[in-house]
């Protein structure tokens, strides 16, 4: 019994793997298509800044106000 488990699980793993390999060569090609068209990096930027705002809820307006704070002492040039 404990071997069927193990090799249903190995087979259903290494499914999932060959799975996220495939995604992961997918969304690379997906931004080297748009890499001549738009700006990827920033792109890439603000689904993070997406992805952090959709978690803080309420916090979203404190987090606007200390980016402004840090954005004024910080300088970063290209």
């Amino acid at each position: 019994m404990i071997d069927e488990n193990v090799k249903e699980l190995i087979e259903r793993f290494v499914s999932l793997e060959n799975e996220l390999k495939i995604l992961k060569e997918d969304k690379k090609n997906l931004f080297d298509e748009f890499k001549e068209k738009l700006d990827v990096k920033a792109f890439k930027a603000a689904v993070q800044i997406a992805k952090i705002r959709s978690k803080l809820g309420d916090s979203e307006i404190q987090l606007d106000e200390m980016f402004e704070a840090v954005a004024d002492k910080i300088s970063v040039s290209s």
